[in-house]
């Protein structure tokens, strides 16, 4: 067995000693990527459609995906037609789980031609304004939607952004924000998104990004991207993220880029015989995702 004597094992022990002094600080000031933000959540537009609230609350917290904005007319039923005491129940059953209510998704529209019915648009959307502040959530959800070829295109730009500064006026008062959905065949451009945002100017009347075929137009997604980021409200729908016909990594590059505090809304257009195992299989596809950058 080999020996050392005491001098060299003291030279020995002061090199490792001073090779972790080297070494240890070096770890020690390494970047360290904060953790992201941005949450998962889930929208209730076909795979939660026929859930009541208690089975939806049940299937979100099941799959650690903790936010969802509710598709009104679904089977949940929080509409505003629901009394006081229903109302408070919605709140208190959210209040109760982990689950946060993002808030409603409406199919309110601003571009209608009649302007009785354009009125009566934005009447409902202020009831959905005071029912989602009720039940606890915290904005909603609307719609362009369309472009009509009787009417000229800046006239119906400007009154989708007018209806859009009302509606924002409103719901700042119950703190809850107006999110347009980039929405409708023509109005779901980006460069056509971005001409009523220009006329919505109040802070409260954001967008909810909507990953449409549309976002990868004129120049590209990227710069589709940056004509409107500025806008973004705390809700961003997506299809299904291992899907290959959209960037969603990208998507979610830039989001993290730009610090995105909001939700990435699970809104899958598929229908598979088992919603909840394919919920828990895109939360694993999100945190492979988010782990990338």
């Amino acid at each position: 067995m080999a020996t050392i004597d005491r001098k060299t094992f003291l030279n020995q022990v002061s090199l490792l000693a001073g090779a972790s002094l080297l070494t240890g600080p070096a770890f020690a000031v390494e970047p360290v990527r904060a953790k992201s933000a941005v949450k998962l959540g889930f929208v209730t537009y076909l795979w939660g459609k026929d859930w009541d609230l208690p089975t939806l609350i049940k299937n979100c917290a099941d799959t650690n995906i903790l936010g969802v904005e509710l598709r009104v007319e679904h089977a949940h039923n929080v509409m505003p037609e629901l009394n006081s005491a229903q109302r408070r129940d919605v709140k208190k059953r959210f209040a109760d789980s982990p689950v946060k209510l993002v808030g409603l998704g409406t199919n309110q529209q601003f571009d209608f031609v009649d302007p009785d019915k354009l009125k009566t648009s934005i009447e409902r959307a202020k009831e959905f304004v005071r029912l989602s502040a009720d039940v606890g959530g915290t904005g909603v959800k609307v719609k362009p939607n369309a472009l009509h070829k009787e009417v000229p295109v800046d006239k119906t730009v400007n009154q989708i952004g007018e209806s859009l500064n009302e509606l924002a006026r409103y719901a700042a008062d119950f703190g809850q924000q107006i999110r347009l959905e980039v929405h409708g065949d023509e109005t779901q451009e980006l460069p056509m998104t971005k001409r009523i945002m220009d006329v919505a100017t109040h802070p409260n009347a954001t967008i909810c990004w909507n990953c449409n075929p549309q976002d990868l137009n004129g120049k590209g997604f990227q710069a589709n991207f940056d004509l409107v980021k500025d806008r973004f409200g705390a809700t961003c729908h997506v299809r299904e993220l291992d899907r290959i016909d959209y960037p969603y990594q990208d998507l979610l590059n830039n989001l993290v880029a730009m610090d995105y505090k909001g939700w990435v809304l699970l809104e899958c257009h598929t229908n598979p015989a088992d919603k909840v195992a394919q919920m828990k299989a895109q939360r694993a596809v999100f945190d492979r995702m988010i782990g990338k950058i």
